[in-house]
């Protein structure tokens, strides 16, 4: 009981983790309670069983689990955060509960994987059930299976995935467990219900008996269509609508119930892709070649059997398909012909929408071959045709198709016209446009008249099919000329057809639409009451310029009711069909509505008499209604005689008033049209009655049409040869296009007249041609042009100017003839012909065809393996385009070779292959289309290219085909998606970024633009930085079409971590997503009622123009007078019109906002009448305060967050409901319409937000302070924004505040500090200088309102970012605290704060090392020494990186700061950028000294010179005046007398600050320093004067002890000079190589007077001089110099500078520098071998001087650094090395060390820590012992290499010994070793001979032999390298040895 006792104190969390199964019991039974009670889904307790959940249902003891399971399924039902627990939880179900005995344990995680289901997490669930299938124990395998049927009996096929399941069921049927087998039997059939024979396909392959069974359970199913039960939460209206359905007994909504559950399913998504193309035969194209007929047949059979194959893998068939298409075009054997054929049928039904790059080649090859008679061919040849249409669309094969219709042969004919009817079943309305229609019905009427009685009957049905489909309101404008035995025939075919899919057709659908109104009842009509009222026009509006929805009434209304909806079409075809009538029934009818008085004086040879007349007849008209009016016999009466002859103005004018008044009143007919045309267009030249004779041809065009007149009166124009009447003709022309629109009218008629007249004599006609095609340009656009390229320059560029006047320009939209235009129902019926129209300019143009100059011959010259012939190939092919000009898309065998080339190794082939593919798009025009998938698809292949230029290329060549094609064909099918999958960075890049720019003009977009978006994910997450942004640009323009839900989803299959980070950006682009475009054709054809009546308000305004324009008006936020707002009426237009777009209910998008010029909205204003009202509204909303005061409202918010009630503001990406939170809190406290800028989705919104923050600081600073934790929370959400501006304004705003806080002594909170601060300290780190350098000083001001040493913490948070600028500024503002603040500000101590910023000492970035380094030496002038402790262990490369740095430091702090220097730093126009921020000065105020600091590090204005930061000294104050020295690089006007006469000397100022400095030298150590900075300067001359400076000084020994204490100052600035020269300046071809040379020279002379000075030299320490040997010893190596003039004398005296250096140096620091060196040098790949060895000549030479200086030198230390050699370099690793050298240096070293020092050299290991770690004390005992056997007259082998000689001539005779030398003489790779001994043995034996072995070699080896021996004697007495005749040969003898 006591242990119970114990854990029943614990809380329920706790208890559910307990060890005692008893206390988890006791656990989950309290859990479930409390679950069940909770009623708020979002509340804090949740969140903490979310690591728990998965141990409920894997709890190992039986009878806990059970009532874990209850626990866990309470959670998932009710938790909102159970989502996140799907994936380990159900596959702790799967793995530990479905394999229990107990059935209640089983049936309860199958409830939590439904429920799962149910809270949208059906992928992970089903993810692990399938996983499940897997598993061994066949009792889980059983219980996955049952759940996933579960799952899709509940929620059918739309929520669970059927294609994975079906995938594996064929596994499950294999399975050697019955049970599984019986469970998989269960699920094949609830599958089968779902999708029916869907299934069949993916199951063929199992055991026959099974499928039998199968087949049997499946018959037994019921025939209704499965619905779905259970329902998602995001389903709940289907739910309800499912549980009225059952409560009413099931029959209401069996649509919806449909819908919600069933799922078409198409078999082939269900079956797995097979690859094909490597399992060919090997020899398969050439026995497809063979000349024997069965070798045919073999390869055809073998690829018939592989096609077989339901599904094939994608892949490249052209070759395959070429073959085949062969074989069906040319082979002569019929049975090999059928087979082709159906190999090819395979292929396509195989590879479906991936056949269309193909089917555009076979379609004309099969159609040829319908000439065969054999049904079995003829059927083969259906079934293959019939099956690549399938593949593409109707539109992309219609040329091929319509070439063949007028075949000689009807077999084809009739085959082409069945094929239609066929493919015209597969079409709905939208796929079968009016342009494409219009050709194929042209085609199919010629048909009807043939003479075969198969090919008429062929043609018919495929009308009769063409008309089923569109509906025949759509077909009767094509069939206007048939009578009507053939319409009936038609419509009987039309009757009998079946669509595909059991679609209905057009006229079924408009059927169910009408069902549906009439189920809706009278409601609906008493809307469409109201809609039809609302456009109706003032009464006073004329006639003619009435817009559509009025003129409905005048529409004609004899016969049924139904007329009067049949539009202008149906009107069209009535009066088509009228008769003419005779003169003599024209009379009756005439006589019988006009006066008898009339009809006698019309012939009357009195003009008054007949003017009379006329004003009778006029009269009679205008009283007749429209059906009593005969037109025809009034218009006859008019022509009798005088007729058009009529010699009286008057009465003609009246005359012309009445046909006017005819046509507009009566139902004017064609046949009545033509009886006065001719009249017309005889008198529209008149001067007097021109206008009357204009106005009558605009009344007939509305009545019968504008086309149709303008053809007629063109032609009769142009019959004449009056140039008046042709000009006028013109004119009426460009003016009724204007008015009536370019919908319908004969293009190519017009063209042709044009010409004419531009040809004309008359210049009047050539100007009204001009004009109408100004007029027709603004429909047509640039492609006008092209028709006119002929014509002569003058005129051309005549015309060019009219079309540059109208360029931008959109065309108006007509005022005229819509009446006639039929209904709302036929509107979008007028929008298809007007985009048909603009559409059907390019196919005006004659087209050459180019397919028979396509000869195989020049596509193998295009594809030949030498370049120059693949050259001249294409040239050739430029030369056919160029010369046809405008080409048809039948271009033969060109694609594939074209595509070969794009590919080509050749970049100028590939370019000019893309610059070809130009040509072709324009060439081409809208036909361009078919080819989109085997030629412009490679073109996107081609973006990947690594070169720019042809990168360019291939992005201009894209956008010339879009231009011709459209983007719906590009975004069909998984081309693109095939793209993305290449992972090219540079395709990548462009092609979103192609994407990005196009999709957004789209009005709607294939949905298969969804299988690009993993790929746009996976490019988020790319390598490379473009291509990240590139994807960031197009995420919302792909959610622009997609939208967000479609988006969010495709997220599901990624990890956690890329899928959190993708619906982070998701959520931004979300916010920033561009509207929908409008359907460009609505504004344009939409009846100008809606235009404002004004009329200087622009035509084509859609209707919600004037309620944007209010909306636009009213947002203002500060509204002022309205004599203001009249003054600057176009301002506020222009500057109101970017909120048109804003507002939800605004129908405009950002496109259409240019609608709203300055002219409407000054009108508004004016009237006062339509913004009045709003902007009072507006001012009230505005004119209250920003900030409503809440007592204790942050208190509680900070309770709420504590608490958990509401989210912790710490986020990497702020979420929605972070944003929503935000809202929700600030809609308590800050005005509506304030907040409404505050979350809008427009940045220029937040900006007045800004503004308005701002403004109301001061007056309401109350409210700002009591809200202040939400707006910092909000301008944190401004810092993940990409807009500069409003980032620059929100830095503004909080200088402002915080300046504000500061003077009310307000201090920042704990909480507004966490949730501001970290995210503020991200944007430190910004590429931006402006933003970096206010974030700089914003956290400068954050130390006056909040503690430092909090500021220090989050600082420190900020280190650890992976920006490395970010990282470098936190550390260069913690060194900013700490000298302001002292060590005390470092959290949490200063030890482990010093700890983790000398980590950063390490970091690859050198602006993080460096502000690692200030910082820690800012804490070292702090608390001195003390920091090396607190620091911690360091690398020894980091501690000497520090060491230097604190050196550095300790000598410019030294050094005072005169205050005068300061101000004249402040003053100075252009501050050094690299100067320090570590400066020390007296403290007044710490702030401003911080202030100070980071304003010193800020980036300023560049000087005209500044030295680079990795040569900056940075040593003292003065060095911040180096932009003016700069500027006037004159250093000798430093007095240097002066500086040491010490009377002149001033009293330092500042002792405390530099108490450690000499007070005697304070003013000459800051010159010196001066100095010496300015010897590591990037300009030459100012080093050479700074150097020359330093060598006046050296030279004199009285001064040069002033130098003392800067000699390694100096030696870091000249060897950082010297890494200059080597790096830049010698580089740089600019330079004068002579300013090198004398710089150099200056270096290498102030070196060698300092190293004369002994006292000097020795003060370099060992660092400094092991960097000054390497940049001395690279100088030598430098081949650059040696071939410069006097490069040859440089090195001559360098080399005496090294032995100057060895010799005057502190001998151990020197000593230890070379071993140092050594060491570096072989470990370093780079270095060259000629660098070790001249590293090893030095030692050589030291180790010769040894016994001189052996007293001098640390053992201790040299030993140390020797152990630290052979510690890197063990013996073993040594001997691997190249040469032996470096293991007879050291060995000779330390037999060195141990001849002089003898045993006691065993007591200099002091400092070697571990001795084990190296073989040092085994060598130096080694040699000790052999050294002590060794004779006291024996020399050492190592240490003096003539005691080799001396062994050897106590063994061997002396000619022994010089034949061997002579042998290592002779070889190449011991010859110096040779040169030595011999050298060593003449000395020892001056009286030997050597004469013998020189005389029998030749003269060239014994002047070789004298050569060396002599260089040797050199060296080793000191004279330096021989004369420089010797050459680089003896670059590596250059140090004396």
């Amino acid at each position: 009981m006591g242990d119970d006792s114990e854990w029943m104190k614990l809380p329920i969390d706790q208890k559910c983790e307990h060890k005692v199964w008893k206390a988890r019991l006791n656990g989950y039974e309290e859990a479930l309670k409390l679950f069940q009670k909770i009623e708020d889904e979002k509340s804090p307790e949740w969140p903490k069983y979310l690591g728990l959940i998965k141990k409920f249902v894997t709890d190992a003891n039986a009878v806990a689990q059970l009532k874990g399971l209850e626990a866990a399924l309470a959670y998932v039902e009710n938790a909102h955060v159970a989502g996140k627990t799907a994936g380990e939880v159900v596959s702790g179900v799967v793995n530990k509960v479905f394999n229990q005995p107990k059935a209640r344990a089983k049936e309860l995680g199958a409830d939590i994987c439904l429920m799962y289901i149910e809270i949208e997490k059906g992928e992970p669930v089903q993810e692990e059930l399938l996983k499940g299938l897997d598993n061994k124990n066949p009792k889980i395998v059983v219980a996955c299976i049952e759940t996933l049927r579960k799952a899709l009996s509940e929620f059918g096929s739309k929520i669970v995935s059927l294609k994975p399941i079906v995938k594996v069921l064929p596994k499950l049927f294999e399975s050697r467990d019955k049970p599984i087998r019986d469970e998989a039997k269960l699920l094949a059939v609830e599958i089968f219900r779902w999708i029916r024979d869907a299934l069949k396909p993916p199951l063929q392959n199992i055991n026959p008996v099974q499928f039998k069974e199968l087949e049997e359970e499946w018959v037994k199913l019921p025939t209704s269509a499965a619905k779905q039960t259970r329902f998602l939460r995001s389903q709940q209206d289907l739910k309800a609508k499912f549980e009225e359905q059952q409560a009413t007994g099931g029959d209401g909504g069996e649509d919806e119930s449909e819908n919600a559950g069933a799922v078409q399913v198409d078999a082939y998504d269900l079956l797995e892709a097979v690859e094909i193309l490597s399992k060919l035969p090997k020899d398969f194209y050439e026995k497809i070649e063979a000349k024997k007929w069965q070798e045919r047949k073999e390869a055809l059979e073998a690829v018939e059997t592989l096609v077989k194959n339901p599904k094939l893998e994608a892949g490249d068939y052209a070759d395959l398909v070429k073959a085949l298409k062969k074989v069906v075009g040319k082979d002569t054997n019929v049975m090999l012909v059928a087979l082709a054929a159906k190999c090819l049928a395979g292929l396509a039904t195989g590879l479906r929408k991936k056949f269309a790059p193909y089917a555009g080649h076979v379609v004309p090859t099969f159609l040829e071959k319908f000439k065969e008679k054999k049904p079995q061919v003829v059927q083969t040849l259906q079934e293959a045709i019939d099956a690549a249409f399938l593949s593409t669309t109707l539109q992309n094969i219609s040329e091929d198709v319509l070439a063949v219709m007028d075949s000689k042969n009807p077999t084809i004919k009739q085959q082409a016209s069945l094929f239609l009817a066929r493919s015209f079943c597969r079409c709905t309305p939208s796929t079968l446009p009016k342009s494409l229609l219009k050709l194929i019905c042209a085609a199919l009427l010629k048909q009807i008249n043939d003479s075969a009685p198969e090919v008429r009957d062929a043609a018919y049905e495929a009308i009769g099919t063409a008309m089923k489909v569109v509906g025949e309101k759509a077909m009767n404008p094509f069939l206007a000329d048939l009578d009507k035995i053939k319409l009936d025939k038609i419509k009987e075919c039309s009757e009998k057809v079946e669509l595909a899919h059991g679609k209905k057709g057009a006229s079924a659908e408009k059927k169910e639409v009408k069902t549906d109104a009439a189920k809706s009842g009278s409601a609906v009509a008493l809307e469409k009451d109201k809609e039809a009222a609302k456009p109706a026009p003032p009464k006073k509006a004329p006639v003619t310029k009435t817009a559509g929805p009025p003129k409905k009434s005048k529409a004609p209304s004899g016969g049924t009711g139904g007329a009067a909806g049949k539009g202008k079409k149906g009107a069209e075809t009535k009066e088509l069909v009228e008769t003419e009538l005779s003169m003599e029934v024209c009379e009756d009818k005439a006589a019988a509505v006009l006066p008898a008085s009339c009809i006698q004086q019309l012939d009357s040879g009195n003009w008054k008499e007949r003017l009379a007349s006329m004003e009778e007849f006029q009269k009679a008209v205008e009283v007749m209604e429209k059906n009593e009016i005969p037109c025809q016999a009034l218009i006859r009466m008019l022509t009798k005689k005088p007729g058009w002859k009529e010699t009286n103005f008057q009465v003609m004018q009246n005359k012309l008033k009445i046909v006017a008044l005819i046509a507009q009143k009566g139902n004017f007919s064609k046949t009545s049209g033509n009886l006065v045309l001719d009249g017309l267009v005889d008198k529209i030249g008149d001067v007097k009655c021109g206008s009357n004779a204009k106005e009558a041809l605009t009344a007939i065009a509305e009545a019968c049409s504008l086309p149709w007149v303008a053809e007629q009166v063109v032609a009769l124009a142009f019959g004449q040869k009056n140039p008046k009447n042709q000009s006028e003709t013109l004119t009426w022309l460009a003016i009724a296009i204007k008015e009536f629109g370019f919908t319908g009218l004969n293009v190519k008629a017009f063209i042709s007249h044009v010409k004419t007249a531009l040809a004309a004599s008359n210049p009047a006609v050539r100007t009204s041609a001009i004009t109408l095609l100004g007029m027709m340009y603004l429909y047509m656009g640039a492609p006008l042009r092209m028709f006119f390229e002929e014509e002569k320059p003058a005129l051309l560029s005549q015309i060019d100017s009219e079309f540059e006047k109208l360029q931008g320009q959109s065309p108006p939209a007509p005022t005229r003839g819509v009446s006639k235009h039929g209904d709302d129902a036929n509107e979008n019926e007028e929008q298809d012909e007007d985009v048909g129209g603009s559409a059907d300019v390019m196919d005006l143009l004659p087209r050459v065809d180019i397919s028979d100059k396509i000869t195989s011959e020049l596509v193998s010259k295009i594809g030949d393996k030498n370049w120059k012939i693949r050259k001249e190939g294409l040239d050739e092919l430029t030369g056919i385009i160029n010369e046809a000009k405008f080409i048809l898309p039948n271009i033969g065998e060109l694609p594939p070779a074209l595509k070969g080339r794009l590919g080509d190794s050749n970049k100028i082939l590939v370019q000019q292959t893309l610059s070809i593919l130009q040509q072709i798009a324009t060439a081409m025009g809208p036909n361009l289309r078919q080819h989109v998938k085997n030629l412009g698809i490679p073109i996107v292949t081609v973006l990947g290219d690594s070169k720019n230029t042809v990168r360019a290329a291939a992005l201009a060549t894209l956008h010339a085909w879009v231009e011709q094609t459209g983007m719906k064909e590009w975004l069909e099918g998984e081309d693109l998606s095939e793209e993305l999958k290449k992972e090219n960075p540079f395709l990548r890049q462009e092609l979103l970024g192609w994407l990005a720019e196009k999709l957004p003009t789209l009005h709607s977009v294939p949905p298969d633009l969804l299988l690009c978006v993993p790929l746009l994910y996976a490019c988020l997450e790319d390598r490379s930085g473009d291509v990240r942004k590139k994807a960031q640009d197009a995420l919302p323009v792909f959610m622009m079409h997609l939208g967000y839900e479609k988006m969010a989803k495709a997220t599901s299959k990624f990890k956690p971590a890329s899928k959190d980070q993708v619906m982070a950006m998701l959520e931004k682009a979300r916010a920033n997503m561009p509207a929908k475009p409008a359907a460009p054709a609505k504004i344009s054809s939409k009846p100008a009622a809606s235009a404002p009546k004004s009329s200087s308000a622009p035509v084509s305004q859609p209707q919600a123009a004037p309620s944007t324009i209010e909306e636009s008006l009213s947002s203002a936020p500060e509204p002022k007078p309205d004599a203001k707002k009249a003054k600057s009426g176009g301002q506020a237009a222009k500057s109101k019109s970017v909120s048109l777009s804003s507002d939800g209910d605004n129908s405009l998008t950002k496109a259409n906002t240019s609608l709203t010029k300055s002219k409407p909205v000054k009108q508004a204003t004016a009237g006062k009448k339509v913004p009045s009202k709003p902007n009072v509204k507006e001012e009230e909303d505005h004119s209250g305060p920003i900030f409503m005061v809440i007592p204790n409202g942050k208190d509680q918010r900070v309770k709420d967050e504590k608490a958990l009630k509401v989210l912790k503001w710490n986020f990497t990406t702020p979420r929605d409901e972070y944003i929503e939170q935000l809202k929700t809190q600030m809609s308590t406290c800050v005005a509506k319409w304030l907040q409404d800028e505050l979350f809008h989705a427009d940045f220029q919104h937040h900006i007045k937000a800004l503004a308005v923050l701002t403004e109301h600081l001061d007056t309401e600073k109350e409210g700002c302070l009591s809200c202040l934790d939400l707006i910092l929370k909000w301008l944190s959400l401004r810092f993940f924004d990409t807009n500069t501006s409003v980032l620059v304004k929100v830095l503004e705003y909080l200088k402002v505040l915080f300046s504000v806080m500061k003077q009310d002594d307000v201090h920042l909170t704990e909480n507004e500090a966490s949730s501001f601060i970290p995210y503020l300290i991200l944007k430190v780190g910004e590429p931006k200088d402006v933003i970096r350098k206010d974030v700089r000083a914003i956290l400068s001001m954050l130390c006056k309102v909040y503690p430092a040493s909090r500021m220090f913490t989050f600082l420190m948070e900020g280190t650890k970012s992976k920006n490395a600028k970010q990282r470098a500024e936190c550390l260069e503002e913690l060194g900013c605290l700490i000298e302001s603040f002292g060590m005390n500000v470092c959290q949490p101590s200063p030890a482990k704060a010093l700890k983790e910023i000398a980590v950063h000492i390490g970091d690859r970035d050198t602006v993080v090392r460096n502000a690692a380094l200030n910082t820690v030496v800012t804490a070292y002038n702090v608390c001195g020494d003390q920091v090396f402790k607190l620091i911690g262990n360091l690398s020894e490369k980091d501690m000497s990186m520090l060491e230097e740095r604190i050196k550095r430091s300790a000598k410019k702090t030294a050094a005072p700061v005169v205050k005068q220097v300061d101000d004249k730093v402040q003053r100075a126009p252009g501050v050094n950028p690299n100067a320090s921020i570590l400066r020390k000065g007296p403290v007044e105020d710490l702030t401003s000294k911080v202030n100070q600091a980071r304003s010193q590090n800020m980036p300023s204005e560049p000087a005209s010179h500044t030295v680079p930061r990795e040569f900056q000294l940075d040593l003292d104050e003065i060095e911040h005046d180096n932009s003016t020295v700069s500027d006037i690089p004159d250093l000798v006007q430093h007095k240097l007398d002066e500086i040491f006469d010490p009377v002149v000397i001033p009293e330092p100022k500042i002792h405390a600050v530099s108490p450690h400095f000499d007070d005697l030298h304070s003013n000459t150590a800051s010159t010196i320093n001066f100095v010496i900075s300015q010897v590591a300067s990037g300009d030459m001359n100012c080093s050479i004067q700074a150097l020359a400076q330093i060598d006046e000084v050296l030279r004199q020994e009285d001064k040069a002890e002033v130098m003392s204490g800067h000699i390694d100052q100096l030696l870091i600035a000249t060897i950082m000079q010297l890494r200059l020269i080597y790096n830049t300046h010698m580089a740089d071809e600019r330079l004068d190589k002579e300013e090198i040379i004398k710089l150099y020279s200056c270096i290498i002379g102030n070196l060698i007077s300092l190293f004369q000075l002994e006292s000097l030299a020795r003060e370099a320490s060992m660092g400094v001089l092991k960097d000054l040997m390497h940049g001395l010893i690279t100088l030598m190596l430098d081949s650059r110099v040696e071939k410069l003039e006097e490069g040859q004398q440089v090195v001559r005296s360098v080399n005496l500078l090294v032995v100057k250096v060895l010799e005057r140096s502190d001998q151990t620091n020197i000593l230890s520098a070379l071993l140092v060196l050594l060491q570096d040098s072989l470990l370093a790949t780079a270095s060259s071998p000629k660098f070790s060895e001249l590293v090893m000549k030095c030692l050589w030479r030291m180790v010769r001087v040894l016994p001189e200086t052996i007293n001098m030198i640390n053992l201790d230390r040299i030993l140390l650094d020797i152990h630290n050699f052979m510690k890197v370099f063990p013996r073993e690793k040594l001997k691997q090395c190249k040469s032996e050298l470096p293991m007879r240096t050291l060995k000779t070293l330390l037999h060195t060390l141990c001849k002089l020092k003898g045993p006691k050299i065993m007591d200099h290991l002091s400092l070697i820590e571990d001795k084990n770690e190296s073989d040092l004390e085994l060598h130096l005992r080694k040699v000790m012992k052999h050294s002590i056997a060794q004779s006291e007259g024996k020399i050492d082998k190592d240490t003096e290499k003539g005691a080799i000689m001396d062994e050897k001539a106590s063994k061997a005779k002396v000619s022994d010994i010089l034949a061997e030398i002579f042998k290592k003489i002779g070889s190449k790779e011991n010859t110096k070793e040779g040169l030595a001994e011999l050298y060593e043995y003449r000395k020892k034996h001056s009286d030997s001979d050597i004469e013998p072995f020189l005389k029998n070699s030749s003269q060239f080896f014994q002047s070789y032999v004298e050569r060396g021996l002599r260089l040797i004697e050199m060296e080793r007495e000191g004279k330096g390298r021989i004369p420089t005749s010797t050459g680089r040969k003896n670059t590596s003898d250059i140090i004396t040895v």
